[in-house]
């Protein structure tokens, strides 16, 4: 039995992954500012205790919005003196589409710690549709990325493969690409999400400037505009269209297709349910 911390355990990766691990018989820790384990990146007093037992731990940033290297360089050394064998960081594929960022810096901090390490970097996620910035609104789908191709991952999957790796402490100095089987445009996940929940979907083109005037609007970080941005960027132009094996290879298993995601999460979703 593997005794593992999950940073941001109560997000849309922490809190499956911390499922997983509990259901596969390991002991699992979700940890975050709302969780009963507390644990805040801007309050190093929180981190010591954490740690304390764990074999290896699941890390998730404060965001994209700002540089938070310090901060996770700092935190391991925490967690290297605390014992800790392996560290594996959430990231994102979208790393190659904004070197300097927040998130290619925080991989930086990561190599260069006292822990062995992994990063996963997975594509967007196909519960962005349900839970995040993605899900339609009175029906509709809105995003600058034109009429390109996404390969949508189910975070399900993310999660397994993130147990496999922490429990096993596989993959030391990887870096692992994650994605769907095939990529799909927003039109044809329009058409997918209709189907699964009977709520006619469809989606609406938006043009670039239009959606970062929103976000500003809306008080939005620009860092986390200027993040969001080079990953729409990525979708719209077709260069993050391409297929990662990461889930076949850590699972030995394909990943799930979008359909057959959709047919499970979306008939709950809160835009379904009018919850």
């Amino acid at each position: 039995m593997a005794q593992i911390v999950v940073l941001g355990g109560k997000g849309k990766v922490g809190r499956r992954l911390t499922e997983t691990l509990t259901r596969q018989g390991h002991e699992a820790t979700a940890a975050s500012r709302s969780s009963q384990v507390r644990f805040d990146w801007h309050d190093a007093s929180t981190w010591a205790a954490v740690v304390g037992d764990a074999e290896s731990v699941f890390v998730v940033g404060p965001g994209s919005a700002r540089d938070w290297s310090g901060l996770l360089a700092r935190f391991l050394d925490v967690a290297a003196s605390a014992g800790v064998r392996h560290a594996v960081l959430l990231s994102a594929r979208g790393v190659e589409f904004l070197p300097g960022g927040a998130v290619d810096l925080a991989e930086r901090a990561l190599e260069a710690g006292p822990v062995p390490w992994t990063v996963l970097r997975p594509s967007h996620f196909a519960q962005n549709f349900t839970e995040a910035m993605f899900a339609p609104v009175d029906g509709v789908i809105s995003a600058p990325v034109g009429t390109a191709a996404e390969p949508f991952i189910d975070v399900r999957d993310l999660a397994e493969t993130a147990a496999r790796i922490l429990v096993e402490r596989a993959c030391v100095g990887w870096r692992i690409a994650l994605s769907g089987p095939t990529a799909v445009s927003f039109e044809e996940a329009a058409a997918v999400l209709s189907a699964a929940s009977g709520v006619k979907v469809r989606f609406e083109p938006e043009d670039p400037a239009t959606h970062v005037a929103r976000l500003r609007a809306a008080g939005t970080p620009e860092g986390y505009v200027e993040w969001r941005m080079a990953m729409l960027e990525g979708i719209r132009t077709g260069a993050d269209a391409y297929v990662s094996d990461g889930v076949e290879q850590v699972l030995g298993r394909p990943a799930t297709t979008f359909t057959a995601w959709a047919a499970r999460e979306v008939p709950t979703a809160a835009w379904t349910t009018g919850a």
